[in-house]
């Protein structure tokens, strides 16, 4: 099972305020325990939204562009880590395990094929997912969709 740790953004975050040096040691300490675990598959810091911005899409219209940064921080992601695990009880233990400077995390599963099970009974449905597949592999490798 893959599943994301969203880490929620806060006043400092948003504000650029890089964390403190301490708070970095033990955030890689933390990374390399995943490592050596053989479960990390990514995970990033995100820049404050100031220099993001979000597309809005409404059926039928082209998507709504809005800079940032965004006014309700309780609602914004600050990083992420993707792990593969062997269930939800064990990706709670793991993140149980990050140093508090975090904050806040909400754990969330990935789908994943079997997922889309019903789906992929016709056609059109198993060469959508061949395809999916196929970008995946692809993407892996770091070689171009193109």
């Amino acid at each position: 099972m893959r599943f994301m740790a969203l880490v929620k953004s806060n006043p400092d975050s948003e504000a650029g305020k890089m964390p403190s040096e301490q708070a970095l040691v033990e955030m890689g300490k933390f990374n390399e325990e995943l490592i050596k675990a053989g479960i990390l598959l990514a995970g990033e810091g995100l820049h404050p939204t100031s220099k993001g911005v979000r597309l809005n899409f409404s059926k039928g219209s082209k998507p709504t562009i809005t800079d940032g940064p965004f006014a309700e921080t309780k609602e914004l992601l600050g990083g992420f880590w993707m792990v593969q695990v062997k269930s939800k009880e064990e990706a709670i233990e793991w993140f149980s395990r990050c140093p508090s400077e975090v904050g806040e995390i909400e754990l969330r599963q990935v789908f994943d094929v079997a997922d889309f099970e019903p789906a992929i009974q016709t056609e059109a449905g198993r060469a959508t997912l061949e395809a999916e597949e196929a970008f995946r592999k692809q993407s892996q490798m770091g070689g171009s969709a193109n």
